[in-house]
């Protein structure tokens, strides 16, 4: 038989992954550390966020829940979004800051007492939207049910004056109540009303 006569063969084509040559020790390692490093950044990185974030979060709790649990005042300055709120500018030479925060669905108050100077309440008076002449000597702005609250007792004996600065809802309504005993460093209380 010639070669004309015999018959064709048809031609296989090359298996489709014959064409690339196997894989070398090398290449695999390397392979093998890139997988690795992408679980790592796919893996990890958002698990150690979420576990500091855990952490922050739990941390915050914390703060919050022991100031909700403080009965009575805290020896400390309110935050300066609570002072904005309830509109309770309390003076940068103010020493001795109480305050205590108490919420409800219908009505949120803050009460805050510090000691200033004369010229410090004069500028906390008129932060306030209030100033000295409001003052009504003898007078005791502050209700008793708010006093018991935080332990505020306003006995004779001293030098009281007092004022209620109202405003329209939603703004808060203030009650200040000044022991001017000591008229170069007098004492403020005040009691912000909001209701949300």
């Amino acid at each position: 038989m010639t070669p004309a006569e015999r018959p064709a063969v048809p031609r296989q084509s090359p298996p489709p992954d014959g064409s690339r040559p196997p894989e070398d020790r090398r290449h695999m390692i390397r392979r093998r550390w890139v997988t690795a490093v992408i679980i790592v950044l796919l893996i990890g990185v958002p698990a150690g966020y979420l576990a500091i974030s855990a952490g922050q979060s739990r941390d915050s709790g914390r703060d919050k829940e022991s100031e909700a649990s403080a009965t009575g005042l805290q020896h400390d300055w309110p935050s300066k979004t609570q002072r904005r709120i309830y509109d309770v500018p309390v003076p940068d030479d103010a020493t001795d800051v109480r305050y205590y925060e108490t919420n409800s669905w219908k009505v949120s108050k803050l009460f805050v007492s510090f000691r200033t100077t004369a010229a410090g309440l004069a500028e906390f008076l008129k932060d306030s939207g209030s100033s000295t002449a409001a003052l009504r000597p003898g007078a005791v702005a502050i209700g008793a049910a708010d006093a018991r609250k935080v332990g505020w007792t306003f006995a004779s004996g001293h030098d009281w004056a007092g004022t209620r600065h109202a405003q329209k809802d939603p703004l808060p309504t203030q009650d200040i109540t000044v022991d001017e005993s000591d008229p170069d460093n007098p004492v403020v209380f005040v009691v912000s009303t909001a209701t949300p």
